[in-house]
C-alpha cells in the first residue's frame, strides 16, 4: 500500500514478484537508471482497502476526482524516461489470483502516465524495393531515433496472390543503421514493394517504457482506464498482453470513461502480440490516438466497442496482422464476429485520417451496424452541446475519413463501409465523405453499403474486385482509378441481387490495364427498386485497353446469378460525352423494360456494349449535381499537452471537424496550426492566476465549438 500523501520512487531492476500494489499516493519510476517491476496487480485508486478485482473498480465516483490523484508515473510528457534507460512493468500471475482479472494495471479515478523517449517516426514507408535474400531495407527517410537492437516489422505487399494464405509480413532485429538504410540478419524471405505509389511499411516495435506479460503462453495481463481517470500513454511498448476470449481484458482499454478523460491520448505506442485486440475505445469520447503501431492481434485491432463512441481521433496509425478469432462472450454488439479488422466501429461520428491497415485477415476497415428485433440501434448519443439524445447510430456520418490506405489483406475486404445498415444512413445533406482512399493487393476492394456517400479520389489497384456489392443510393464519386482489377471492376447494385435504389454519379473514372475476359468494366443493375435508380459516368478513360482482352464490354450485365427483372423500370447507365462533347451514350440491358418497349431505338456498339446491352445516342440528359451539404457540426478540440514554463504554459492539441477549421484560441489567444485545419496545433500563453485554460475552435461555416476543452494547469 502506497498511502495517501506518500511518494515512492521505484529505482531497481528486480525479478522479485510483488503480488499487488495499491497506489493511493504516488508510485514514480526513476529516470536516471533502468528499472524493472514484476507485479500481479497495480490498482491506482483512492481507496485504503486492497482488492484483487482487476476489472471493476471498487466504486465509480461521479464528479471531480480527489486532488492530488493517486498516481502511477513512468515518465511524463515534460520528462519522459530517457534513453538509454528502460522502465519495464512485467505482469505476472500469482497463485490464488483470479485468472480472468489478473494480472493487470487498473486505473480507477487516478492518474496513469507512461511516457518513453520521443520518436519522430514510429513507422515509415519503404524507399526502395526490398528483395528476398537481401539483409537490408531502404526507408523513405532517416530514422535517427531508432536503435540497433530494435525489433522491426515489414508489412506484406503481396498477400492476396499467395494461394497458401501465409503471411508475408516479416520481423527482424536491427543490426546496423546507415542513414535511411537498416541492416539485419537473417535475410528477407519475401519481396516487399517499396517504389511508386504502393509501398510497404517498416515499423519499429521497440520502446524504452515496456508493459508486458511475464508468461505470454500462460496467464496474460491487461491494462485499463476507468471513468474519471487521467493520464496519457506515449512511446510505450505493450507486448504479449490481452486475455484471449475474455470480454474487457484487452491490451489497452479505455472503459466507459465518456468525456471524463478528455485530454488523454495514446501517441507513438506499439502494441504487439496481443491475445485480445490492441486498443479498445469503449464508451469513450474525444480520445486522440496517433502514430501507433499495432502488430498481431486476435480479433479486431483498433476497436470502438459499442456504438456510443464519438469524436475520437484515430490518426496515422498502422495496423498489421489483425487475425480472425471467435466473438467474445456477452459482447455488447452481438453482430460483430470479431473477424480481424484493422479498424472496426459501429458509430462513424469519429475521425479516421492517414491510417494504414495491412495483412489483416478479413478487413482493413469495417463499419458494421446490424439492427435486429432484439437489438435496436437507437442509443443515447452526445450532442454538440453536451446533452444526449436518442439517435440511430446508422444515421451518423464521419467527422473525417481522409487519406486512409489498405493493402495486402488475406481474405475479404479492404474497406467494408456499412455492413448490415439495411439502407439506413445520414440524410443526403449530411453524407458520408471519403477522401483520398487507396486500396491495393486485396480481394474485395471497396464495399460501400451506406446510402448518401461522397467519394473524392479513390484508387483501387491490383485487386480481384473493385467497387463491390454497392448500395447505390445517393452515391457521388469523383476521380476514381481502377487498375489491374479484373473480375468485377465496377459491380452492379448489391451484386447478385442486381438491385439499385437511387442515383450513382461518377465524375472521372479511369480503367487501367483491366484484362479479364468476359466481364464488363461497368455492370448494369437489373432492378430499379424505387423508380429513381440511374447511373451516370463522365470522363471514362480506358488506359492500356489495347493490351487487354477485348471479348467483353465497357457496360454490360456481367456474369453470376441474374434474377429475372421484376420492376417496371430498369437501371439506365449514361456515359456522358462518350461520343463527343454533349453526345452521350444511353446504355440499357436487353432484359430491361426500356429495351423491350423500343428495341429499335438501341443498337450494338462494341466494345461499349456487349451481348446483353445496347446503346442509344442522346443529348437530353444532365449530369446530376449532388445535394448541397449542410455543415452544422461544430469542431471538437482536445488539449493533449500542457507544460508550464515559468509564468507561461505551452500547449499542443488536436481539433477535428468535417470542414475547414479557421481558428483555435486558448483563453482568447490564437493558436498556431501545425497541420491543415488545425488537426495539430500549438500555443504559448500567459497562465491566468487560477490556472484555468479554455480551448475553443471555429470552422469555416461559422460553427463555434459548444463544448470547449476546459482544464486547469496547477
Amino acid at each position: 500500500m502506497i498511502a495517501r500523501g506518500h511518494e515512492v520512487v521505484y529505482d531497481v531492476e528486480s525479478d522479485v514478484v510483488i503480488r499487488g500494489i495499491n497506489v493511493v499516493g504516488t508510485l514514480r519510476f526513476a529516470r536516471d537508471r533502468s528499472t524493472r517491476l514484476v507485479v500481479g496487480l497495480i490498482k491506482i485508486q483512492a481507496s485504503d482497502e486492497y482488492s484483487e478485482d482487476g476489472f471493476d473498480c471498487d466504486d465509480h465516483l461521479e464528479g471531480e476526482s480527489p486532488e492530488p490523484r493517486p498516481t502511477l508515473e513512468v515518465g511524463t510528457v515534460a520528462a519522459p524516461i530517457p534513453r538509454p534507460h528502460t522502465a519495464t512493468i512485467r505482469l505476472a500471475h500469482v497463485a490464488g489470483m483470479d485468472e480472468k482479472s489478473c494480472p493487470a494495471i487498473v486505473c480507477c479515478g487516478g492518474r496513469m502516465d507512461l511516457h518513453g523517449a520521443l520518436m519522430q517516426r514510429t513507422w515509415v514507408k519503404l524507399g526502395a524495393d526490398a528483395k528476398a535474400g537481401e539483409s537490408h531495407v531502404v526507408l523513405e527517410q532517416e530514422v535517427s531515433d531508432w536503435q540497433v537492437g530494435d525489433r522491426i516489422v515489414l508489412s506484406s505487399t503481396s498477400q492476396h496472390r499467395d494461394t497458401r494464405k501465409e503471411s508475408r509480413t516479416e520481423e527482424r532485429i536491427v543490426a546496423r543503421i546507415d542513414g535511411n538504410t537498416l541492416w539485419f540478419d537473417p535475410p528477407l524471405q519475401f519481396d516487399h514493394q517499396g517504389e511508386g505509389d504502393r509501398r510497404g511499411e517498416v515499423a519499429d516495435l521497440s520502446r524504452n517504457v515496456i508493459v508486458e506479460s511475464a508468461d505470454p503462453d500462460g496467464v496474460r495481463g491487461h491494462t485499463m482506464y476507468h471513468r474519471n481517470s487521467a493520464g496519457s500513454l506515449a512511446y510505450a511498448e505493450f507486448r504479449h498482453l490481452g486475455k484471449p476470449g475474455l470480454l474487457g481484458r484487452y491490451s489497452l482499454h479505455f472503459h466507459l470513461v465518456g468525456d471524463t478523460m478528455r485530454g488523454s491520448s495514446v501517441i507513438g505506442c506499439s502494441i504487439w502480440d496481443s491475445g485480445n485486440r490492441w486498443l479498445t475505445i469503449h464508451g469513450t469520447n474525444r480520445l486522440v490516438v496517433r502514430d501507433n503501431v499495432g502488430y498481431r492481434s486476435l480479433g479486431h485491432g483498433f476497436f470502438l466497442e459499442d456504438g456510443t463512441e464519438i469524436q475520437n481521433v484515430l490518426d496515422r496509425n498502422l495496423a498489421i496482422g489483425a487475425r480472425r478469432t471467435k466473438p467474445l462472450p456477452r459482447q455488447v454488439l452481438p453482430f460483430d464476429q470479431n473477424e480481424g479488422a484493422g479498424f472496426w466501429w459501429a458509430n462513424s461520428l469519429n475521425t479516421f485520417t492517414r491510417n494504414v491497415a495491412a495483412d489483416c485477415d478479413l478487413y482493413g476497415f469495417r463499419f458494421e451496424a446490424t439492427e435486429t428485433s432484439a437489438l435496436k440501434l437507437t442509443f443515447d448519443i452526445q450532442q454538440p452541446d453536451g446533452t444526449t439524445r436518442p439517435t440511430d447510430i446508422r444515421s451518423l456520418p464521419f467527422v473525417r475519413f481522409d487519406d486512409n490506405e489498405v493493402h495486402s489483406s488475406k481474405d475479404l475486404y479492404g474497406v467494408n463501409l456499412g455492413e448490415g445498415v439495411a439502407g439506413v444512413g445520414p440524410d443526403p445533406r449530411h453524407p458520408f465523405v471519403v477522401r483520398n482512399l487507396k486500396i491495393w493487393d486485396v480481394h474485395y476492394a471497396f464495399r460501400p453499403q451506406v446510402p448518401s456517400l461522397r467519394v473524392e479520389k479513390l484508387s483501387i489497384h491490383d485487386c480481384v474486385y473493385g467497387v463491390y456489392h454497392p448500395n447505390f443510393d445517393g452515391h457521388f464519386y469523383r476521380d476514381v482509378t481502377i487498375a489491374r482489377t479484373n473480375a468485377e471492376p465496377f459491380n452492379r447494385g448489391h451484386d447478385d441481387l442486381s438491385a439499385q435504389h437511387g442515383v450513382l454519379a461518377v465524375d472521372g473514372l479511369t480503367f487501367d490495364g483491366v484484362r479479364s475476359g468476359g466481364m464488363p468494366l461497368i455492370q448494369i443493375s437489373d432492378d430499379n427498386l424505387t423508380g429513381r435508380a440511374v447511373s451516370h459516368f463522365r470522363g471514362v478513360k480506358l488506359v492500356n485497353w489495347e493490351d487487354s482482352s477485348r471479348d467483353r464490354a465497357v457496360v454490360n450485365l456481367g456474369g453470376g446469378p441474374r434474377p429475372t427483372p421484376k420492376t417496371p423500370h430498369g437501371t439506365t447507365v449514361y456515359l456522358h460525352d462518350w461520343y463527343g462533347p454533349g453526345e452521350h451514350a444511353e446504355v440499357v440491358s436487353t432484359r430491361s423494360p426500356e429495351f423491350k418497349a423500343a428495341p429499335s431505338r438501341y443498337s450494338a456498339d462494341a466494345p461499349l456494349t456487349g451481348d446483353e446491352s445496347r446503346v442509344a445516342k442522346t443529348k437530353e440528359i444532365e449530369f446530376p449535381t449532388p445535394p448541397a451539404t449542410i455543415d452544422d457540426l461544430p469542431p471538437s478540440t482536445v488539449v493533449t499537452h500542457a507544460r508550464r514554463e515559468g509564468s507561461h504554459v505551452r500547449l499542443r492539441g488536436t481539433t477535428a471537424d468535417n470542414s475547414r477549421v479557421t481558428r483555435v484560441a486558448v483563453n482568447s489567444q490564437p493558436a498556431m496550426s501545425l497541420r491543415d485545419d488545425f488537426a495539430e496545433w500549438e500555443a504559448t500563453i500567459e497562465l491566468s492566476l487560477n490556472g484555468k485554460l479554455t480551448a475553443i475552435a471555429t470552422d469555416a461555416a461559422g460553427n463555434l465549438e459548444q463544448m470547449p476543452h476546459e482544464l486547469i494547469v496547477p
